[in-house]
């Protein structure tokens, strides 16, 4: 490490960086952290419930693995890119987006943002939650009501501790995450490997009626994992140097997607099993061997730690830009609250499988569409960003190169609600079906239209409104023109303290 180069904080000691770009000293990680906090982050029991889901949607078990292979590598694909920004801009993903939607736009990708953190983190509460007390009952424990609500409890606030600490605990945490459920889910081949049957032929009633319709369904809700990291990348990408390759900042989230099969494959192979795949918790505890039980249990809880320490920081942070009154542990606080009420609320109330699979098309197809449109923007930028203009919200000010027009870029904005509108159109699932559901014989085809309408309209938009030449930077734009306008010099906006600090 250069000695320019600040030695990492100590993981105890409470992260000192919020929003604010980070100095350039204190960009000491690597790629393969990066890789080590994404799949630490996925390779838990949210992941694995998320793989039982194509077989309680009635696919045999072949079939489910033909889905679940297919939803990692092209929501991998497609994630990959969002890893570039932070580096560069010293930022998370969600201000970084204000380059192409303006310094006010920005606040699409901070939804998008808390949309995935409230459903990811209530997966992983409900999840640990319900397996330990599943477990319980497999050892003969009943406690009610009491013990589930108590498990929430315990899980959430464990989860909120860490993300108070921020970066060097996460870090911590998901180092030993991605060891110890990998081997415990390894040990299920043992625990479950007289009883697995590979030729599950599934439930033989397909939840969207046919069988094409439902597994292209799956497909998408399995996409929702990787595509669900593209706003919280530049959370721990922030920390890596931008002298680091292209091709591995590009590798590291791809590959650690790819590993994810490991929990999604435990899912679908352990759900082949259970006598109800829609409830599957309780049904993996009664088939689960004796000496199974705890180290199934330190799978919930770690797993749940990790998924639920990388949704919730990056949410708090992207929450305390949004409201600049707020520091990191602040936000942090009122999200995680938040998630937590509708966790107790939603545990009792709604039905797991149909919930999660409409949430996990709903970020698919309102998240894709900003990441064509952030990636379509690299491109075109050359990479080039400037990091002071990218904060002018966040400090109570306006102008700057990124304020287009009263803080928003109409043309990145304009793109993607055409690309979102058009898959919602499209869509067809048990709760969200679109008007033309049934355009392609009920194959929900709404992932390519989204994907296609962002990466048609965007540079369309740029063709035909070209961007202030300011934006470019010195090499200028690629592929697309610009116009010669004079950049509005930052002022002050409003009265605002803004928090730079945790």
């Amino acid at each position: 490490m250069s000695a320019s180069r600040l030695a990492p904080e100590p993981v105890t000691k409470i992260e000192s960086y919020g929003i604010a770009p980070i100095p350039v000293e204190a960009q000491t990680s690597r790629p393969l952290d990066l890789f080590r906090l994404t799949f630490g982050g996925a390779n838990t029991f949210a992941t694995i419930i998320l793989g039982t889901l194509p077989v309680a949607f009635g696919l045999s078990f072949w079939a489910a693995v033909a889905a679940i292979v297919t939803g990692v590598v092209v929501g991998a694909l497609i994630l990959a890119p969002m890893a570039l920004f932070a580096p560069r801009t010293r930022t998370n993903n969600a201000i970084s987006s204000g380059a192409h939607f303006g310094v006010v736009g920005r606040a699409l990708g901070s939804f998008l943002s808390l949309l995935t953190a409230v459903t990811f983190f209530s997966l992983s509460v409900w999840g640990s939650g319900d397996a330990i007390v599943g477990l319980a009952l497999r050892l003969g424990f009943d406690g009610g009501d009491a013990l589930q609500a108590a498990s929430y409890g315990v899980i959430a606030v464990a989860v909120f501790t860490v993300c108070i600490y921020g970066y060097q605990f996460m870090l911590l945490v998901n180092k030993v995450a991605v060891v110890a459920c990998t081997v415990i889910m390894l040990l299920g081949v043992v625990a479950y490997g007289g009883v697995f049957d590979p030729s599950y032929a599934g439930t033989g009633s397909y939840i969207l009626g046919s069988f094409w319709p439902t597994w292209i369904l799956a497909v998408l809700t399995v996409m929702a994992n990787p595509i669900s990291f593209g706003g919280f990348l530049g959370d721990w990408a922030r920390y890596i140097p931008a002298s680091h390759s292209t091709r591995s900042l590009l590798a590291a989230p791809f590959f650690a997607q790819v590993a994810t099969l490991v929990p999604f494959l435990f899912g679908a192979s352990t759900a082949t099993l259970v006598a109800d795949p829609n409830n599957y918790v309780t049904g993996l505890a009664v088939v689960s061997p004796l000496w199974y039980a705890l180290p199934l249990i330190a799978v919930a809880l770690i797993g749940g730690l990790s998924t639920g320490t990388t949704a919730l920081y990056g949410t708090g942070l992207d929450f305390s830009s949004l409201v600049p009154r707020l520091n990191r542990v602040q936000g942090t606080a009122v999200v995680g609250t938040l998630a937590l009420v509708l966790i107790f609320v939603g545990s009792f109330v709604v039905n797991m499988v149909d919930a999660l699979s409409a949430f996990s098309i709903l970020i698919v197809l309102l998240t894709s569409p900003w990441m064509v449109v952030l990636m379509i923007g690299y491109v075109v930028r050359r990479g080039y960003y400037l990091v002071d203009d990218l904060q002018v919200f966040n400090r109570g000010e306006k102008g700057g190169a990124y304020w287009f027009t009263r803080g928003v870029n109409w043309r990145a904005a304009a793109a993607w609600l055409v690309a979102a509108v058009a898959g919602l159109l499209f869509a067809n699932t048990s709760i969200i079906v679109g008007p033309f559901a049934n355009a392609a014989g009920g194959i929900d085809i709404s992932l390519p239209v989204t994907l296609l309408a962002a990466a048609v309209v965007y540079p369309v938009m740029l063709l035909l409104f070209p961007e202030p030449r300011g934006v470019f930077g010195p090499e200028g734009p690629r592929f697309v023109p610009a116009r010669d306008t004079v950049i509005e010099e930052i002022r002050q906006r409003r009265s605002v303290e803004p928090t730079t600090s945790v």
